[in-house]
């Protein structure tokens, strides 16, 4: 049990490491609480995948676990001061290739959620929102899902926002790349060492690092001779494309209004496509790509993991023109010929830690003492920003449920990642632009 004289740092100021932060401190003040990131947490650009233009935020699941707990965020971003100025209402449309409509609709009814939730025929769909989805791709289509209640958030702004809070609280912020666990032969945790050497010691040591948990796991478990630390096949790190386009005043005029836009697939077809709404102030549509991808490479001699680019920026704003055309083909897929002729200005690469079931892992580290998990967002973690705080500090206090304990767990069963349209299956290494050679 936690007494509120514990200390802890926490590997990560992205979502999962900020909100548990911001519940540490609020519950026990008087703790030593440490934020360690790579980036400060108002730099220009980081790495983090939360700190992004925009994400979605809904409560679309066919996993009620997942609807649940997006249903508890979503009323805080709507309600909560600190959170609501982030959220804006759009509404979300989905097309769907299976089940997942009805779903999502079972599952609003089983938790009692009123909302104006219903799923539509594709020629019902297709004279919505001014019939900006009329030439969308309806191949394979079997009905359309529309939820008013979801929408979007402004990422980086609420991340920026969320972490100046609990910095005012008291929380600490050390601006720097974690080198290694340090961890003795027993397998107990005492904190972490900097690339630049510097070590900080705590009771609890948190890592939410997102993509870069497996490698900073793989560094932990060669440094310290605990095999077991490692990540194996828990985790891996997967990057996608997004990309935006600047609206002209008559296009902005027609997509101001629209709702967040997602293109449904079955596992065996790949993952979702998204289309967000123009931002207020610089008027930029958002896509996402259709390629999830690995990038395996030799972290250490002889160990092979997918990790990020070895470079501070995870090489994110450095986009070839195979991914590149994924955002295009994003965009046809949604408006047809209409926006055929959109330049897209701004492309990154986003990078996660992914499971094969998309479940976060919320958890103790079973090889060492002293260690938790906070990661595994899969793309999707981003709307439980105002809760998932709250739920790691649960596990911190061995009181979090036994079905998320299990669904959680750092050990568990992991089935085949085939059945998941969302796990990174391609190579960067094949993604990336030929290099071309002169002729001699």
């Amino acid at each position: 049990m936690l007494t509120g004289k514990e200390s802890y740092i926490i590997v990560g100021a992205g979502v999962f490491g900020v909100s548990t932060a911001y519940y540490l401190i609020q519950k026990y003040p008087n703790a030593s609480v440490t934020l360690v990131d790579r980036d400060a947490y108002d730099a220009d650009s980081r790495v983090a995948a939360s700190w992004d233009w925009n994400k979605v935020v809904r409560a679309d699941y066919e996993d009620i676990v997942y609807c649940e707990l997006a249903l508890e965020a979503q009323d805080i971003f709507k309600s909560d001061p600190l959170w609501k100025p982030f959220f804006h209402e759009t509404g979300l449309i989905w097309t769907c290739r299976d089940d997942y409509a009805r779903g999502v609709i079972d599952n609003y009814k089983r938790l009692g959620r009123k909302a104006d939730i219903k799923a539509v025929s594709i020629e019902e769909a297709k004279k919505l929102y001014g019939g900006l989805l009329k030439d969308a791709d309806y191949t394979g289509v079997k009905e359309v899902l529309i939820n008013p209640t979801g929408g979007w958030g402004a990422a980086g702004d609420s991340l920026r926002a969320i972490t100046r809070k609990v910095l005012e609280l008291g929380v600490k912020y050390e601006v720097a790349e974690v080198a290694t666990l340090l961890l003795n032969k027993n397998g107990y945790c005492s904190g972490i060492k900097t690339t630049k050497g510097k070590v900080l010691q705590a009771t609890h040591t948190i890592i939410a690092a997102g993509a870069f948990t497996p490698t900073l796991l793989e560094y932990s478990a060669v440094n310290s001779g605990l095999p077991n630390v490692a990540a194996g096949f828990r985790l891996v790190a997967g990057g996608i494309t997004t990309g935006m386009t600047k609206l002209d005043d008559e296009s902005h005029a027609r997509f101001s209004s629209m709702p967040v836009a997602f293109q449904g697939y079955r596992p065996d077809q790949g993952p979702f496509l998204g289309s967000l709404p123009p931002t207020p102030d610089e008027r930029e549509m958002k896509w996402w790509g259709q390629t999830i991808f690995k990038n395996t490479r030799e972290v250490l001699p002889g160990h092979f993991i997918s990790s990020p680019p070895p470079k501070p920026d995870y090489a994110q704003w450095e986009v070839s023109k195979r991914l590149k055309e994924d955002i295009t083909h994003a965009n046809k897929m949604f408006y047809g010929k209409d926006t055929a002729h959109w330049k897209m200005e701004k492309h990154r690469i986003c990078w996660d830690a992914f499971t094969s079931t998309t479940d976060f892992i919320i958890s103790p580290h079973s090889a060492a003492k002293g260690l938790y998990l906070a990661t595994g967002g899969s793309f999707h973690g981003y709307k439980f920003f105002p809760v998932i705080g709250k739920y790691v500090v649960q596990m911190l206090e061995g009181k979090l449920s036994p079905e998320l304990t299990e669904k959680w767990a750092w050990d568990r069963y992991r089935p085949d990642p085939s059945l998941n349209g969302e796990y990174p299956r391609a190579e960067m290494k094949d993604l990336i632009d030929p290099v071309r050679t002169s002729k001699l």
